[in-house]
């Protein structure tokens, strides 16, 4: 991440990153927060539902489709939120706001609109994969505030 320009202010740390860094951070802190929602979803038998977005009961097509999601709803947060995250305690509160936000149009919305099911289905998958997007967004924020930070220690 060459030519950031890192500024202090009281308690807080920007990054003043190029457009391209900023995509960057949001791709890895996706593809990260990715593996470790993924994870989750595999164990609770979700990862093939991913895959029929895209007509495949595969886990091997569901992961693959997982992190793409992610990476791109990754370098969205990243792009939208960077004057936002003043440091680890906004990226947490703001990245948890945005996993709870694509719970609601993703989970909820999308995904069962996609596949011809229910929207709004409040059952057991539903609460479960709040819990994964929480997750999700917990570890992107952190990870979007903190990428540029270990860079210039």
């Amino acid at each position: 991440m060459e030519n950031q320009i890192l500024t202090r202010n009281n308690s807080s740390i920007t990054c003043a990153c190029t457009p391209t860094q900023r995509v960057a951070i949001g791709a890895i802190g996706g593809a990260i927060a990715g593996m470790v929602f993924g994870m989750m979803m595999n164990m609770l038998g979700m990862i093939g539902t991913i895959a029929m977005l895209v007509g495949s009961k595969s886990n091997a097509v569901g992961w693959a489709v997982h992190l793409t999601i992610s990476m791109v709803i990754g370098i969205a947060f990243s792009v939208l939120m960077e004057n936002r995250l003043k440091n680890l305690s906004t990226g947490l509160a703001y990245g948890m706001a945005y996993g709870i936000f694509w719970w609601v149009l993703g989970a909820l919305i999308l995904l069962p609109a996609k596949l011809d099911m229910p929207l709004f289905n409040f059952n057991t998958m539903a609460w479960q994969s709040l819990m994964g997007h929480v997750v999700f967004g917990l570890v992107l924020g952190g990870l979007v505030v903190q990428i540029p930070r270990k860079k210039h220690k």
